[in-house]
């Protein structure tokens, strides 16, 4: 198989999740064995590529940094970009956050699949582990375990011990469609986090048109009113359990699927396409990084 490149340029503009900021993203083919390379253009065209070696924070998201040039947000991307089979892109962006359209990687999905992509006179260079890996959280109980396999594929359970969620179980491989069975799905945290999120920083562009909110306990009423002015909903509109999203669930497992996008998309990270079984139970953003930057380690 040889590698992918886009089959001409795309642009999307938005807001970002957690800094609330505008950005404007140009999506560029690029040559064989360049990769993924961020470029922030508003600060002289700093390149960075999306490797693990570039991860300088987790928190609630996967954040890039080169120098003083950083791009947040870019696990959605990076999943589309596996998804639809492309090595090799360049990103412009004139923002420190990658937007979040609709919470999903369905915009980026919808817009490169319908062109195609163009096949490069360079073989893929696929990333082959020699032999298991394992990398886990300790304190929560999370891992990853990554096995050497001829075809690649994945599979996440998630347990937040929620009700509301209860434990959902997910896989990505041959016969699963990327683009109808993975990509739609949002990104979601609980109404009990959303308080916390916004007193770091954090989730300043988020709301039920980008992000699924899960309400697992009954809120007081002033808790109430506050969520919903943040959130863009009447009181009447939070449950007392349940999900509280716009439009409505798109998968039941949805959290699920979606937890499993955000893990093809770190896992990119790992300098290319990876030819393993991969195995995770209640991941996230920093054991993702830390699995794709263990196999790094390997390769050297």
């Amino acid at each position: 198989m040889n590698q992918h490149t886009l089959k001409k340029e795309y642009t999307f503009e938005g807001k970002g999740l957690h800094t609330g900021k505008q950005a404007c993203v140009l999506l560029r083919p690029a040559p064989a064995g360049t990769g993924v390379v961020f470029v922030r253009t508003d600060l002289g065209g700093v390149e960075i590529p999306a490797v693990a070696a570039n991860v300088a924070s987790t928190r609630r998201s996967t954040l890039l940094k080169k120098g003083k040039a950083k791009v947040g947000t870019v696990e959605h991307l990076l999943s589309a970009l596996y998804g639809l089979g492309i090595d090799n892109a360049y990103v412009h962006i004139n923002s420190p956050e990658m937007p979040i359209l609709d919470g999903s990687a369905a915009p980026y999905v919808n817009a490169i699949s319908p062109d195609g992509t163009v096949e490069q006179d360079a073989p893929r260079a696929w990333v082959e582990i020699p032999h298991e890996i394992l990398v886990r959280n300790e304190r929560t109980g999370a891992w990853i375990k990554i096995v050497p396999a001829e075809t690649p594929s994945f599979e996440l359970t998630i347990d937040f011990g929620s009700k509301v969620l209860g434990v959902q179980t997910v896989s990505y491989g041959p016969g699963v469609d990327y683009a109808s069975q993975i990509a739609p799905c949002r990104t979601f945290c609980f109404l009990h986090e959303v308080f916390p999120l916004l007193f770091l920083g954090l989730a300043r562009g988020g709301d039920v048109s980008n992000a699924i909110v899960v309400v697992e306990k009954p809120v007081k009423c002033w808790q109430a009113r506050f969520m919903a002015r943040v959130l863009g909903q009447t009181v009447d509109a939070v449950p007392a359990s349940g999900y509280i999203c716009n439009p409505a669930l798109r998968f039941e497992d949805e959290c699920a699927r979606h937890k499993l996008l955000d893990l093809i998309g770190d896992l990119r990270l790992c300098g290319g396409f990876l030819k393993a079984k991969v195995e995770a139970y209640k991941p996230g953003h920093a054991l993702n990084t830390a699995a794709a930057r263990e196999i790094m380690n390997k390769l050297k």
